[in-house]
């Protein structure tokens, strides 16, 4: 027995010390050929630099176009950009000044790492919406409509709750409410950990560095897909830091929880899903529109999670009835 007690007790150690030690015996080689934001800027790429406390500011690239009210602000998902908008980006601009932007750390926006910031880290889902409301206020803009897909909707959501009297209303395309849009709470510690800090660039290349996994799940017909777009949906990992920057990013996210507060958001809402999303299922979307106090429905059929890519013409449309039976098209008629 006691030698049974001694060779379990060895190999929990050996075990422990695989577990404490192992991650800092794991090389991380740098990446190499990744290159500044600017570099690979595009024909309507724009940049600024975004105050935000314990930084040197956040360089964040975005594109405006449109004049006068409503404004629209286009938020895009995880490991997404504001290319992501492009089909549609003029039809939007069309009706009102449209500012879409890469938020931090996607896309062409600048990588901050561990070591960048003294205070909160601005990954977080509040340093999230903090950026955005610095945006508009930079921008001159005091009351936008949020157009925001998967977890871009969920920062719609969000920003909504912070500042409703700042927010004309919502367009929620497949938002990642119900699927979870971060670690719960007891992960969090874990993800933080300097073994897994150490790790974790890593992890971040395992899943996004040969291709993101998503294009295949996003799209219900993925033979639509243009070089242009497939090219574009890969810059953010061309730029530098990028692989640090999204450990950065995960070890501060979280777990949506906004069930319970659904009943405060009071404007309108327009909720849009794919009928064929394997990403947020359908399900999920017409649950959320279910639980809204003032939310329209449109499922696009033969489409998935990016409706505004892979279905462009549907999905304007669901926009654009639902802008006019609301009264958000009516704030550039009364403009001065």
């Amino acid at each position: 027995m006691k030698r049974l007690f001694k060779i379990v007790l060895i190999l929990l150690v050996v075990v422990l010390l695989i577990v404490l030690v192992g991650p800092f015996l794991i090389p991380v080689r740098p990446l190499e050929g990744l290159t500044s934001p600017t570099a690979l800027a595009q024909e309507n790429s724009q940049f600024l630099t975004l105050a935000f406390p314990g930084t040197d500011g956040i360089d964040i690239h975005y594109r405006r176009d449109g004049e006068g009210e409503p404004a629209f602000i286009l938020l895009h998902g995880f490991a997404g950009s504001l290319f992501t908008w492009d089909t549609v980006f003029d039809d939007f601009a069309a009706k009102g000044q449209t500012l879409a932007y890469d938020r931090p750390p996607f896309g062409l926006s600048e990588r901050l790492v561990v070591g960048d910031w003294t205070e909160a880290n601005p990954y977080s889902p509040d340093a999230a919406v903090a950026q955005l409301f610095a945006l508009l206020d930079q921008q001159g803009i005091e009351r936008a409509t949020l157009v925001g897909n998967s977890a871009g909707g969920t920062l719609a959501l969000r920003a909504a709750l912070a500042q409703p009297e700042r927010v004309a209303g919502l367009i929620l395309v497949s938002p990642a409410v119900f699927a979870g849009g971060g670690a719960p709470a007891f992960v969090q510690p874990l993800l933080r950990s300097p073994q897994l800090q150490r790790i974790g660039p890593l992890i971040a290349r395992a899943f996004l560095g040969q291709g993101d996994g998503l294009e295949s799940r996003a799209y219900y017909d993925a033979s639509i897909v243009t070089e242009e777009q497939r090219a574009r949906s890969r810059l953010g990992v061309q730029v530098e830091n990028w692989d640090r920057a999204l450990w950065a990013f995960t070890s501060a996210s979280q777990a949506s929880n906004l069930t319970d507060t659904l009943a405060e958001i009071t404007m309108p809402v327009l909720v849009v899903t794919g009928e064929n999303d394997l990403v947020v299922p359908a399900s999920q979307s017409i649950a959320l529109a279910d639980d809204l106090p003032d939310a329209d429905l449109v499922v696009v059929p033969a489409c998935g999670h990016l409706a505004q890519e892979e279905c462009p013409a549907a999905f304007m449309s669901a926009v654009e009835a639902w802008l006019e039976s609301s009264a958000i098209l009516q704030s550039r008629a009364i403009a001065p």
